[in-house]
């Protein structure tokens, strides 16, 4: 079984629309099936990654916040 390939992304200290210029940057550069772990400290994330998903219908896997860090880990599937 082959493990999924996971690219960090750090966006701490960013603020919108940063995060999502980089992530869609970063899908560019990426093959089906990989996955993006972006870290950010925007207050804004967790509306502005759904938003980013809904439009370009992604796969949020998880999101979480560690204190002021939010963790989002989406996978390219289209």
């Amino acid at each position: 079984m082959e493990s999924t390939e996971i690219h960090k992304l750090d966006c701490s200290n960013l603020n919108c629309p940063m995060p999502i210029v980089k992530i869609a940057k970063k899908f560019r550069d990426i093959n089906l099936g990989e996955q993006v772990e972006v870290k950010a400290t925007d207050p804004a994330f967790k509306a502005d990654i759904e938003a980013w998903i809904r439009k370009t219908s992604q796969k949020l896997i998880s999101f979480t916040e560690e204190g002021k860090s939010k963790i989002a880990i989406i996978e390219k599937i289209k």
